[in-house]
């Protein structure tokens, strides 16, 4: 008997032993949904609407990469109607907890249906692929298809809302990258270096000409050595490269350590802003959806490396800087 379905076992009987009856979904019911990561959760709750409850199990500001199931998190999992996790090794913590749990229910890996040949390959893993995705709004459109039809396979009777809610988003999604293709093109070609904490930005860099540059690799579970650290000074100060970013999910020290080696050797470098890498912003406020956290990205990077966009971004929503 393995593990998920041990704890299947001792939860219902649990729940028997408080008196709660574990009754079955009815049709007019919310599917209940648990997703592994923001981008996910905020995805379902716009194509599903009212038709499901959804629960994100990283919040803003948790490294996906590190984060481990809680107890909580796994009798959530176990009585979802559908978890919904990213898959390409970002929850590299959870991912043999996740595969079993797939054995015993409705479990999808969303990222996982894209073509190969769409993705970039893994530095860090043999065999593996960036699972940073969602930071091309035309590669996230073909998410948020697998994401519907695992609503559809869930709850058949409702596909015309779920199609009519998803096709709303793509479209909304369609604007978010024409936008970001506009505003992130006035940045000069010159000035088009991206240094951020770790390699989260590379899709984003290969859609939008950025030479992208991470402290860290794909994974943050990766190491940077004093080596790396002198070396990335050396080119900050060779390249007069002036701004560098720091993330919400991942630690500002190591572009900390950047700016002050920069700055011994007599070369001012500022914090362009913070970016929103693994995790979106805070929950209830526009940087926390998936539109919200990529506009709030490409105005800051335009903004910061001498480009053109708004102050409040494509919907003039974005928080004001400082």
């Amino acid at each position: 008997m393995g593990v998920v379905t041990k704890l299947k076992v001792l939860l219902g009987g649990l729940l028997v032993a408080l008196g709660v009856a574990a009754a079955p979904v009815q049709a007019a019911d919310p599917v209940r949904v648990v997703a592994t990561t923001g981008m996910i959760a905020d995805t379902a709750r716009v194509v599903g609407g009212d038709l499901v409850t959804v629960r994100a199990l990283m919040g803003p500001g948790v490294d996906p990469h590190a984060y481990r199931q809680t107890r909580t998190d796994i009798v959530a999992l176990v009585n979802a109607d559908l978890v919904l996790w990213h898959g390409l090794y970002l929850e590299a913590q959870m991912e043999a907890f996740l595969l079993e749990l797939a054995d015993g229910g409705t479990v999808v890996a969303v990222a996982e249906s894209l073509p190969t040949n769409l993705l970039i390959g893994h530095d860090d893993y043999d065999d593996k692929y960036d699972p940073h995705v969602w930071m091309n709004p035309n590669l996230w459109s073909r998410v948020v298809l697998t994401i519907r039809d695992a609503l559809i396979a869930a709850r058949p009777e409702d596909e015309a809302a779920f199609r009519r809610n998803a096709d709303a988003h793509l479209a909304e999604l369609r604007h978010l990258a024409t936008y970001a293709t506009q505003v992130l093109a006035s940045v000069p070609a010159e000035s088009r270096v991206l240094l951020t904490a770790h390699d989260a930005f590379n899709y984003f860099g290969s859609t939008y000409g950025f030479e992208v540059i991470g402290i860290q690799g794909i994974s943050t579970e990766s190491e940077a050595g004093l080596n790396r650290i002198a070396e990335l000074v050396d080119m900050l100060v060779t390249r007069d490269i002036k701004a560098v970013f720091v993330e919400t999910s991942v630690s500002d020290r190591n572009i900390r350590a950047l700016i002050e080696g920069a700055a011994a050797q007599g070369h001012d470098v500022v914090i362009g802003g913070e970016l929103f890498s693994d995790a979106m912003g805070a929950d209830g406020t526009y940087e926390g959806t998936y539109v919200g956290m990529i506009d709030h990205n490409a105005t800051v990077i335009s903004r910061a490396l001498g480009g053109e966009a708004p102050d409040g971004g494509m919907t003039g929503r974005l928080a004001a800087e400082g």
